[in-house]
């Protein structure tokens, strides 16, 4: 932190220290009285330059706490709210209670259900636009209410640790930005992003997901679950290519078994490379093409699958976050399953 710098001369004593009479070139003073008079004149240039200094950066620090991490999906503008202020989204407050709009194309935003709509196509009723296969099966109210029912238990079979264990792993690599915005994407039902809220350990989390059933779903969890706090955790409609937050705004993102499914890895990660400010630590796990220990006749099959889900191989998951600019690279791998871990320089 830079501390502020003063170049004083004698003609600066009479403005930091009124009390102080101008003495001419032979005017007797005491040794007692001059001691007296440094202390004074010290101490006032500390309170003087001290004071204003930490108010100024209190100020910042509460604008930061303050301000909505929204941006338009269009432009990256920051958006206006016109409604409650604060981060008290749960149950159709503050957030859900306002409507958006982004000063620089005019694009306009509002709640829907139970959550905030920040995708490029919000609002539009005619065009519809055709999705992968593997992004509309999210999509169904079937899978959606069965993720948690049953479907991610069968991860455990391609040597997935289990959610307990894989949130310990992610909090230890999400260590250097605890108490920042965290941002969960491709959030699904909002199994991990209820463990970063009731953790206490970020300022805001948000739940991210492009399936409108799914956040329904994980509203459903929330609202059953009283322990999770109902003034960080947010509940987002948005594309992890194009996602609404402001370049370098945001300090953890986590995408838990996910990279899988999006249309374009490389799209994504690049994104979330833009949103994520210097030191921030981007944490995903994932099921890998095969592993060194898999049989052949499974990598056939997962080979075949490779039209409907974009199954990495160990090297490409990290050759594909150095080459969006992310650095500080780690990973652990078990089976199919593998956790890494990325900074932005």
């Amino acid at each position: 932190m830079a501390m502020a710098s003063f170049s004083l001369n004698p003609l600066h004593q009479q403005t930091f220290c009124p009390k102080f009479h101008r003495l001419s070139r032979n005017s007797a003073i005491s040794p007692s009285r001059l001691r007296l008079c440094a202390l004074r004149f010290s101490s006032t240039i500390r309170a003087s330059s001290a004071l204003p200094f930490q108010s100024d950066l209190n100020t910042q620090q509460s604008q930061t706490l303050d301000a909505d991490p929204f941006a338009c999906p269009v432009c990256y503008e920051p958006l206006i709210r016109k409604g409650p202020p604060g981060f008290n989204l749960i149950f159709r407050s503050a957030i859900y209670s306002s409507g958006f709009k982004c000063k620089n194309c005019n694009k306009t935003y509002s709640s829907k259900d139970n959550y905030l709509d920040l995708t490029v196509t919000a609002g539009m009723k005619v065009y519809t636009e055709a999705r992968p296969v593997g992004t509309e099966l999210f999509r169904s109210p079937v899978v959606s209410f069965l993720y948690e029912r049953g479907w991610r238990q069968i991860f455990s079979q391609g040597g997935f640790p289990g959610p307990d264990e894989e949130f310990k792993m992610a909090q230890e690599y999400f260590k250097p930005v605890q108490g920042g915005l965290l941002i969960d994407v491709s959030c699904g039902s909002g199994l991990f992003s209820r463990k970063f809220a009731k953790s206490g350990t970020y300022s805001k989390v948000i739940a991210s997901d492009f399936s409108e059933n799914m956040l329904r779903q994980c509203y459903d969890f929330i609202k059953q679950d009283n322990t999770i706090p109902n003034t960080n955790l947010a509940l987002v409609r948005a594309d992890v290519s194009r996602l609404p937050f402001p370049s370098g705004s945001v300090d953890a993102v986590h995408a838990g078994a996910a990279l899988h499914c999006w249309p374009s890895p490389s799209n994504a990660i690049a994104e979330i490379s833009r949103v994520l400010r210097s030191g921030g630590v981007f944490v995903g796990t994932t099921f890998l093409r095969y592993s060194e220990s898999s049989p052949w006749v499974e990598r056939v099959v997962r080979e075949s699958l490779m039209g409907t889900y974009s199954y990495l191989i160990k090297e490409e998951v990290e050759e594909l976050c150095t080459s969006c600019g992310l650095t500080n690279y780690q990973c652990q791998v078990q089976q199919t399953f593998i956790m890494f871990s990325a900074e932005k320089p």
